[in-house]
């Protein structure tokens, strides 16, 4: 049997359920060990109860699939372990209860007969055996339903997860985004910054093209004037 799932690695109510199935399993544990020795009536409502006790353990296994959503996913693979253990556990003991109910002979007494030999006792027999009949393919059916909801419940699970990592994605995508547009302004004022540098430069080489025009201008008529 799983030991219960301490506070710190899930959720309170998921811990609670644990501990109460852990009881209901131990107790519909002992209900079987006693069916074995009993005959008729007393066995047939010894087998009730431990269908009482059963039908208990499938509910809270199904309150604990709901609740282990809540738990952080990096929790998950240990609670998801433990549950599996548990599902296996119930369903040793169905199995159990199963071969149980299948034996007619202790489950009816000494009225039951594998060939019925008359009327009134044909007739019990064959009612009986529709009961217990209908009440297997109730089982499997339940059984079917219950596997469809941990599906569900898993491909739920798993799209939860999915739409999750899609919007941590968007988040990065939009975050990569304002930073290249960052990066584009910076560039901007680069580019503004080196044009207005280079207009600087053009002027300075045209202020000091001037510059040496006037003075060879100056040279020339110094040296005109000398000669005259």
């Amino acid at each position: 049997m799983a030991n219960p799932l301490d506070t710190d690695a899930g959720s309170e109510l998921f811990s609670n359920y644990e501990a109460e199935l852990n009881l209901v399993n131990a107790d519909l544990t002992q209900k079987l060990d006693s069916i074995p020795s009993l005959q008729g009536e007393p066995r047939k409502a010894a087998i009730a109860q431990a269908e009482r006790a059963l039908e208990e353990a499938k509910e809270l296994l199904d309150s604990m699939r709901l609740e282990k959503q809540n738990i952080p996913q990096a929790q998950k693979v240990k609670i998801n372990q433990r549950f599996r253990n548990y599902e296996t556990e119930v369903d040793r003991s169905k199995q159990k209860l199963t071969g149980m109910k299948d034996d007619r002979s202790a489950l009816f007494g000494r009225r039951y007969r594998d060939e019925p030999s008359s009327g009134a006792a044909d007739e019990q027999v064959e009612q009986r055996q529709q009961l217990l009949s209908g009440t297997d393919r109730l089982d499997r059916s339940s059984g079917r339903l219950r596997e469809s909801q941990r599906i569900a419940l898993e491909t739920e699970d798993i799209g939860r997860n999915t739409l999750a990592d899609l919007s941590r994605q968007r988040e990065t995508i939009e975050h990569t985004r304002g930073t290249l547009l960052e990066s584009e302004g910076y560039t901007d004022r680069s580019n503004k910054t080196l044009r207005g540098m280079a207009r600087r430069m053009a002027t300075n080489k045209i202020v000091t093209i001037a510059i040496i025009t006037v003075l060879v201008l100056l040279i020339v008529a110094v040296v005109v004037s000398k000669f005259r």
